[in-house]
């Protein structure tokens, strides 16, 4: 394949079956992405670590193999995970700032990756230990979003969705502990999967943040999140959580057949002042409109959210406080950062065990809902994307106020441990992405797969891309 014909390859699973092929070569590929990347790095910020010298032999490694006739889903495909994830022979600062040491194993996620035959190309910018709905942070500056240089593409997955969005990658890997890979998928036009909890392994986590974290893909179609999650998913012997396979490649290719669909704008109480931006209902309304087209049953209802708010906040601040307990240098840490960890040691006893002890019977009020409903539809956000700088400088009771004003809806399916899918839905008048999720029981990601993609068919998301972006006839960002 001739060079300039490589610069067109976007997507993972045409990139996969081009190597598979022969008509590319994983070095390649590799190179230009790693070309693409540094290109990129002074106005998006997407990456905390480039693995250039290690991805290029890896991609000759890959070459090697695929000339034995060797294949693997993925063997030679460049990609990038989040800076929570352990790569071998290089650091998890996780956001923050400080000398962390190199790490001597993948964690599981990338072991299973590497397993299928990836190139990994690097580790994407987070803010500290995943806090916030943006990624931004005093370590590493500001990551941007591709579809516009002011406005952050999300968080706290905000780098892995930068990368993907701007073609820097064909997709990655993120993790969501209270929408933060659905978040920046809604602010980049990307499909985002938050698994059920346990489909990615977390391991060396046997859980993360009490249950609240899963790891997650970010892509730009729906077929190639759902390769990325088939080649991804699998459980370490550790792990707490540990749910049936399934396939999610296959899933995309069936029809989801008709369905009831609750369409849901109320939030669970949080005691503080949100709202919906009209410009997001607009989008959703519309896509739900789109839905109605397809020929699916779509009806306003709410799910009974009741007193989870409470449930959250225990898990999420004990979180915290572990991660931080292991940083090499706390006094590095943000003031916010400090504030939570005194509340996560408040927390972390018995209003720790009572949140965890109250989750089978939230998931029974919730979950009311899907005796009469397949599927619920709500926004992703309730705001379009954050300017950047827009939560700094705040304190730390302000910036949660700030952040759930704008993310109020995609905390709750964290507490319960469901699968949640976010797909795009469209652009404000000024050309930023909006996003809307499709939420499901337990080991709902076929369904939720299944009908993302029927959606993906009568709208064409991959067409967009941001300006500048390879997909979008401007070369390199």
């Amino acid at each position: 394949m001739a060079p300039s014909a490589a610069r067109e390859l976007s997507g993972l699973r045409e990139m996969a079956a081009a190597l598979a092929e022969g008509r590319v070569g994983a070095r390649e590929l590799t190179e230009r992405s790693l070309e693409r990347i540094a290109a990129s790095q002074p106005s998006l910020n997407a990456f905390r670590i480039v693995r250039a010298e290690a991805a290029l032999a890896e991609a000759d490694a890959a070459d090697r193999r695929l000339a034995s006739g060797e294949r693997l889903p993925l063997l030679g495909v460049p990609l990038a995970v989040k800076d929570d994830m352990d790569v071998a022979g290089e650091p998890t600062a996780f956001g923050c700032a400080g000398a962390f040491p190199p790490k001597a194993a993948d964690g599981e996620a990338v072991r299973r990756l590497r397993a299928a035959g990836a190139v990994i190309v690097g580790k994407t910018q987070t803010p500290e230990l995943g806090q916030w709905p943006v990624t931004e942070g005093h370590a590493f500056g500001e990551t941007r979003n591709p579809w516009n240089p002011a406005h952050t593409p999300g968080g706290s997955s905000g780098g892995s969705a930068a990368a993907v969005a701007a073609g820097l990658v064909p997709a990655a890997l993120g993790s969501d502990g209270a929408g933060s890979v659905r978040i920046p998928a809604a602010w980049t036009h990307l499909v985002g999967v938050k698994p059920q909890r346990g489909r990615i392994s977390t391991w060396p986590e046997p859980e993360a943040f009490h249950g609240l974290t899963v790891n997650g893909v970010l892509a730009r179609t729906v077929a190639d999140a759902a390769l990325l999650l088939d080649a991804a998913s699998g459980p370490d012997p550790g792990d707490v959580h540990r749910p049936a396979r399934i396939s999610a490649v296959e899933a995309v290719r069936r029809d989801p057949g008709r369905l009831r669909i609750a369409l849901s704008y109320r939030t669970a109480f949080t005691g503080t002042p949100k709202s919906l931006d009209p410009v997001v209902r607009s989008a959703v309304e519309e896509l739900a409109g789109r839905l109605e087209g397809l020929g699916h049953e779509v009806v306003p209802e709410d799910p009974r959210y009741g007193a989870i708010g409470l449930t959250f906040a225990p898990r999420a601040t004990a979180g915290v406080r572990e991660l931080a307990g292991r940083v090499p240098d706390p006094s590095l840490l943000d003031p916010r950062t400090h504030e939570t960890v005194r509340a996560g040691r408040l927390l972390g006893g018995a209003a720790l065990r009572v949140s965890r002890r109250a989750e089978a019977a939230l998931r029974r009020r919730v979950g009311e809902i899907f005796d009469r409903f397949d599927v619920v539809l709500t926004p992703t956000t309730a705001t379009p994307p954050l300017r950047i700088g827009a939560l700094s400088g705040l304190g730390a009771m302000a910036t949660d106020r700030a952040m759930i004003a704008a993310c109020p809806y995609a905390w709750t399916w964290n507490v319960l441990g469901w699968p949640g899918v976010n797909v795009p839905a469209g652009f404000t008048p000024e050309g930023l992405p909006l996003g809307a999720q499709l939420l499901g029981p337990a080991h709902s990601e076929p369904r939720l797969l299944s009908l993302a993609a029927q959606l993906e068919s009568a709208q064409d998301w991959a067409a967009h891309w941001p300006p500048g972006a390879p997909g979008a006839g401007g070369g390199s960002v």
